[in-house]
């Protein structure tokens, strides 16, 4: 009989200290699998809200928001000079523009400026704060009161991003009839916010005018948002060929690859553009999230830690109490001419049999256990974070133009895929079984194996055939 195969015997010579045995090292390859996992799905997580969550940058025109303010517009080569600023993944440049509807005042800006003419009506009635915005920019009469016939004006973004959530500074963005149009056209099309298409009777394929234009509607999106849903959507270079803004761009909206490099990016853009441009991060919209998530990867890594600790002690101390109790049959082996090496051998055999069945059990119980640990340690995070918070934060600033008819909660460009508050980042957090995972938990079972064996195969070579005949 071979080394190795009487090393598996003995695993099962005593049924159940060896199911004793087994239960247990299973239980803790079980916990040190879900924390391997947990681990990973976390730090995957991490890495996801790095490059998703907070990594923004907006540059606006200095001195000037949404249409207050003042100052000169961003130019292409601004934008050049942003594009080739290292750590810059993308840039989304944006104009805004306001049309009023043909035969009603239009109201004039803090610059005297006014808006385009279009046949389309505005959604939004204008309340309280829709008269009294547009009365303290300009729109009113000598006499202080606005027009009978004043409506509120229509906002147009022209962006190169159609449909991106960052650029309408909204968490959702669906398109519920048509499809998306090239932000890199210059054709006169346009996405039509549903609340204006139902208030114009458009569809896809109608056509309504703007600027003495005809421009045709290829998509009806809606975002979930009363503000941005009574608004257009057009190409960058059509707007500003149809509004005469050739060239000219109000807001740019700068990704970062990654939220540590967000600093220094805006410590760079802050050098290129000197005083032309205000540069602000959204880097507070990462933070907390982040905190959230590394306690659960510091609780995951202790718990793997003690996990394998834990196996190898209990495999060390089960050993231990074997070789002492065969005693007579190492010393008796040992006189007959095994070495030292063959029944070391023989006893790690054993250990590798016991722990061999404690991991195919743990790593089942593992797999079962993986996500509802998981969800139990993200659930735990979260509330001691403070609960759900939503990040309130926009490329804009505030609603556009100011000329809502009501508030406006504007989710920032960091949050464009999805993520506007911790429960929402957290719950995305699943843990995945792949092949390495399962060779990873073979050799934690190996390594506890050979750990636990180690101490009691050295004191098999202390042991001396002579004394163990004499005492026996």
């Amino acid at each position: 009989m071979s080394v190795t195969t009487r090393g598996v015997k003995n695993a099962f010579r005593n049924t159940i200290r060896s199911i004793s045995i087994t239960a247990i090292l299973a239980l803790t390859i079980a916990l040190a699998l879900v924390m391997l996992l947990s681990l990973k799905a976390v730090q995957a997580r991490i890495d996801d809200v790095k490059a998703s969550v907070g990594n923004t940058i907006t540059v606006t025109p200095a001195g000037a928001r949404g249409f207050a303010g003042g100052g000169e517009p961003l130019t292409a080569a601004q934008i050049k000079k942003i594009e080739q600023t290292a750590h810059v993944k993308s840039v989304t440049s944006t104009l805004e523009d306001r049309w009023v509807t043909e035969g009603t005042d239009a109201p004039t800006g803090p610059n005297g400026e006014t808006a385009g003419s279009t046949n389309l009506q505005s959604a939004i009635d204008a309340g309280t704060l829709g008269n009294r915005n547009n009365a303290n920019s300009g729109g009113a009469t000598v006499s202080g009161n606005l027009p009978e016939n004043f409506t509120l004006p229509i906002s147009v973004t022209g962006t190169t991003a159609p449909g991106s959530t960052a650029v309408s500074g909204v968490n959702s963005f669906k398109l519920t009839a048509g499809e998306n149009i090239d932000g890199s056209s210059s054709d006169y099309v346009a996405l039509v916010g549903k609340a204006l298409a139902k208030k114009n009777n458009l569809t896809v394929g109608s056509t309504f005018t703007a600027y003495g234009q005809t421009i045709t509607v290829k998509g009806i999106y809606d975002t979930g948002n009363t503000f941005t849903n009574a608004g257009v959507i057009m190409p960058l270079s059509a707007l500003q060929k149809l509004s005469s803004q050739d060239g000219d761009i109000t807001s740019a909206i700068v990704t970062v690859d990654n939220v540590d490099h967000l600093d220094v990016t805006v410590s760079a853009l802050e050098k290129k553009l000197g005083n032309k441009a205000d540069v602000v991060s959204d880097a507070s919209a990462s933070a907390d999230t982040l905190s959230s998530l590394d306690n659960v990867k510091t609780i995951a890594t202790y718990s793997l830690i003690g996990a394998l600790v834990a196996g190898s002690v209990i495999i060390f101390l089960s050993m231990l109490m074997i070789v002492r109790e065969r005693r007579r049959e190492i010393g008796v082996l040992k006189a007959i001419g095994s070495s030292n090496a063959k029944i070391s051998w023989q006893f790690v055999s054993e250990a590798l049999t016991l722990t061999g069945m404690a991991a195919v059990i743990g790593v089942i119980g593992g797999i079962i256990l993986s996500n509802p640990v998981l969800d139990a340690l993200v659930s735990g995070s979260s509330d001691t974070g403070g609960g759900p918070q939503t990040f309130i934060a926009g490329p804009g600033g505030p609603p556009r133009g100011g000329a809502g008819g009501g508030p406006t909660i504007q989710f920032g460009g960091g949050l464009s895929r999805g993520f506007t508050n911790f429960g929402d980042v957290l719950s995305n957090v699943h843990a995945t079984i792949g092949f390495s995972i399962l060779l990873y938990g073979l050799l934690a079972a190996v390594l506890i194996a050979v750990i636990g064996t180690a101490f009691p195969s050295w004191l098999i070579a202390k042991i001396r055939p002579a004394e163990v005949m004499r005492t026996e």
